[in-house]
Formats: structure tokens, C-alpha cells, sequence
């Protein structure tokens, strides 16, 4: 359908990991999509988020083999950081992704890209520079954006975002990240293993302070341990370049000085502009409204993403466009359970996690009803193997279900899978326990785990 007037089933404005995998899923379903796209289609995740982000990571992981290799018997020297390889290297793995995805959008003859600036003009119509694009339904999906804080110039040099920080064609010395949660952590994990002097500067009581306690507080015993500088409960006051870097004031009136300054204070939802709250659409703070099943106030228009309260996920992204999509269709899909969605902060160690933190579950269950077991990982082979510390701790309901599943360690997020099975499932710690784990394995600690929390520890002490 090339004529964007003719109207389509479906109507997506925004081709992120919410909009792209709405769109797949609905011509699945024989149903006519048009996709508006003002940049590339992937969106954030692919081209300046998760993707770009975790190839970064892997460099710096690559990096700490070399500089470690000597523990395991081989015989390696790190001579340094080739940025322009590294970015090379990073930049190919998006650009493959990329194609490919593009390949499949393009080819699919249910999907009509339309490249251009979309706004909603209508309950059934999106203005895209000028021209009409209507719709049976429409799904907002245009993602979200690197937040900043009043006082804060960012000029992409010496304070930059993620986005900038993505971009450097050299590694400073010495870096401040302002915020200590996941996109903080992340680049605070990776620059250290690039060689950068790190000190991550939080306003709340501890690093991820989205995750159970314990979570947080192996990451900062970790990132003490590789020198990761950290100041939680210190608010930041005030900025200024300087001759050679930038220096942050924070409560108390200790001053920081860097090369660098990123600004990791979180993402906000791109929707400025774009005629929803105009249209009556239901907002907060920015945020579209949604019910359970992402529909908005307005017949027909949904939202999906980050545009949407919750979790800034690309994962989540994708389950709700296929949600959507199916929506749409008529197939009455579950709606989805949003502590059901598993999370993974990419730092050595990685910090992995599904459903309730045993803060959470206490305040919903009662203290009484609450059962936890924290298995370390010093008990499992594997981790040894990789000499990585950590534990996979299981949050339950006594005589119950298991609610939350926590882990931290080397390459524990591999290990997440399996815990939004358990969670989303509803297992018992005894429906678990009875399943074998491959041994040796980093897997093999969610079934010790699980033994122990049942009365038949293994390796491991009730």
C-alpha cells in the first residue's frame, strides 16, 4: 500500500523495539501496518542503546582477560586501547543488525514504512510532514530520550549522554557518571575496564536502587574491589567546566574533578510535540496512560514502550507490541505482568533479576509470610571456573510460590530465562528442585538454590 491515504489496519508511529515488533506481529496476523520512522528503524536499543552499550561492555570484558589472563596460566599483555577499533567493532555489530532488520521490514508487503516526522492530528490519523496517514488503530511507540537535570549544560564534549558517550573517539583519563543506576553503572563498569578512573556520583542510598538490597550492595563490594569510586546519598549541586575537565560540586560540598562528566540520570518519553496531550490523550508527567491491555483514553490508539510507566526495557518494548498486535486482532491475549519481566544490569558482575525484591514482597505478602534463601556462588563449580563471586537469591511465600529470583555474578543475566519461568509460572521451590541442572554450570545454582529453599540442599547449607 504506498498510498499512505489509503488507510491500514494499523497505524504505528515509531519503529523502536515497541513499533517494529508491533508491526511484525501484525502483518503476521494479515492485518496492513504503516510504520513512521523519522531516523533509522530499531530505534534507541539498536542504534545508541542497548546494542552499541553491551558491545562496549564486551570490549572492556575482552580487555579484563587480557590484563588478567595470568590467574588462568596464559601468558598475555594489554598494551592498550585501540578506540577506533573498539568503535569499529561496535558500529559493525549494529550496522549488521540493522540490515538485517531492515531487510525483513522492508520485504514484508504488509508493512508500509513511511519515513518522515509523525504527530498525531487525529484519533485515527497521523500527520507525517504534511501528508494523512489514518488508521483503524493507532499505537503510539516513539520511545524515549537521555534525561538531564536543571543546572546541567550539556554540550557533548566534556558533559555528554550515553548517546555522546557512544561517540568518543578517545577515552578520557578520568570520568564522573552522575547517577548510579543501570545506564550509570553500565558505562561506570565499562569505561573501568577500558582503563577510564571512574567515580559514579548517586543521589539515593545505593547503587541500583531498583534492585533488592543485596544485589546493590554485591555490585558496590564489586566495584570497590575493581576501583570504581562511588558517593551514594549525595545529591549533585552544580557544574562547571574548567580548563581541563569539568568540576561537580555534591551535598556536603565536596567538589569532583574530571575529564569527563556523563549524565546518567535516567530517560525520559519522547512525546513532547507530538499533539498527544492536544488530541486528549491521558498523560503524567509526560508518560502516556494506559489500561492493561495499553489502550489509551481515546478509542483505538494504544501506547507501547517507553513512552508507557514502567520499565524502560527493550524486551518489554517487544511484548508489548506483540501484545498489541494480537490485541488488535482479536486473539485476547493475557495481559502482561510487569514485575514478570525479567531485568539485567550489564556490569562485571552482572546483576540479574524477575519479579518481587524482598522489600517488595514483604510490603505485599507481610514479614511473616515471606521465605528467602541467598545461595553463593562460591558453592558452584562454574563460577569458580570463571572466578566470579555473586549468589542467586530466591525470594518466596511460605508454603508458596517463589515471587522474586535475584542474581549477581559473571554472565548471571544469561541465567534470568529460566528465573521468569519460575516466576511467571508460579513455581514452588519443590516443582523446581525436582528438575536436574546441568553441572558444571552458572545454571546449576538456580537448582541448588532451589533445593535449599525446598529442605534438600545439595551443595549448600539450609
Amino acid at each position: 500500500m504506498s498510498d499512505p491515504n489509503t488507510g491500514y489496519d494499523v497505524v504505528i508511529l515509531g519503529s523502536g523495539s515497541a513499533g517494529y515488533a508491533c508491526a511484525l506481529r501484525a502483518a503476521q496476523l494479515d492485518l496492513t501496518v504503516a510504520l513512521i520512522e523519522k531516523d533509522k528503524l530499531g530505534g534507541t536499543c539498536l542504534h545508541t542503546g542497548c546494542i552499541p552499550t553491551k558491545a562496549l561492555l564486551h570490549a572492556g570484558e575482552v580487555a579484563d582477560s587480557a590484563r588478567e589472563s595470568a590467574q588462568f596460566g596464559v601468558k598475555a599483555e594489554l598494551t592498550g586501547i585501540d578506540m577506533a577499533g573498539v568503535n569499529s567493532y561496535k558500529d559493525g555489530v549494529v550496522a549488521k543488525l540493522y540490515k538485517g532488520l531492515s531487510g525483513m521490514i522492508n520485504a514484508n508487503k504488509a508493512i508500509t514504512v513511511i519515513e518522515g516526522t509523525g504527530k498525531l492530528v487525529g484519533p485515527n490519523t497521523i500527520d507525517v510532514d504534511g501528508k494523512q496517514v489514518t488508521g483503524r488503530n493507532i499505537v503510539l511507540a516513539t520511545g524515549s530520550y537521555a534525561k538531564s537535570l536543571p543546572g546541567i549544560d550539556v554540550d557533548g564534549k566534556r558533559i555528554v549522554t550515553s548517546e555522546h558517550a557512544l561517540k568518543l573517539d578517545a577515552l578520557p583519563e578520568s570520568a564522573i557518571v552522575l547517577g548510579g543506576g543501570v545506564i550509570g553503572a553500565e558505562f561506570a563498569s565499562a569505561w573501568k575496564s577500558l582503563g577510564v578512573d571512574v567515580t559514579i556520583v548517586e543521589a539515593l542510598p545505593r547503587l541500583l536502587a531498583a534492585e533488592d538490597a543485596d544485589s546493590s550492595k554485591m555490585l558496590e563490594r564489586a566495584f570497590r574491589k575493581r576501583g570504581i569510586k562511588f558517593k551514594t546519598g549525595k545529591p549533585f549541586e552544580s557544574v562547571k567546566a574548567t580548563d581541563t575537565g569539568v568540576s561537580l560540586t555534591i551535598a556536603g560540598g565536596d567538589t569532583l574533578e574530571a575529564d569527563l562528566l556523563l549524565v546518567a540520570v535516567g530517560r525520559g518519553p519522547s512525546t513532547s510535540g507530538m499533539g498527544y496531550e492536544e488530541q486528549g490523550v491521558k498523560m503524567d508527567r509526560g508518560f502516556v496512560l494506559t489500561d492493561e491491555y495499553l489502550q489509551t483514553n481515546l478509542p483505538n490508539v494504544y501506547a507501547v514502550g517507553d513512552i508507557v510507566p514502567g520499565v524502560q526495557l527493550a524486551h518489554r518494548g517487544f511484548g508489548h507490541g506483540i501484545f498489541v498486535a494480537e490485541h488488535i486482532a482479536g486473539l485476547n491475549p493475557t495481559p502482561i505482568d510487569e514485575a514478570g519481566i525479567p531485568r539485567v544490569t550489564y556490569t562485571e558482575p552482572e546483576v540479574a533479576s524477575v519479579g518481587l525484591n524482598e522489600d517488595k514482597a514483604r510490603e505485599k505478602y507481610g514479614d511473616d509470610a515471606i521465605k528467602t534463601y541467598n545461595y553463593n556462588l562460591a558453592g558452584n563449580g562454574k563460577s569458580n571456573i570463571l572466578k566470579t563471586q555473586g549468589f542467586v537469591k530466591l525470594v518466596s511465600v511460605k508454603d508458596g510460590p517463589v515471587v522474586g529470583v535475584h542474581m549477581v555474578g559473571s554472565r548471571m543475566g544469561e541465567q534470568i530465562g529460566e528465573g521468569q519461568l519460575i516466576y511467571n509460572w508460579e513455581a514452588f521451590p519443590s516443582d523446581v528442585a525436582q528438575l536436574i541442572h546441568m553441572h558444571p554450570t552458572q545454571n546449576e545454582a538456580l537448582g541448588e538454590a532451589h533445593l535449599a529453599l525446598a529442605g534438600k540442599p545439595l551443595h549448600a547449607h539450609a
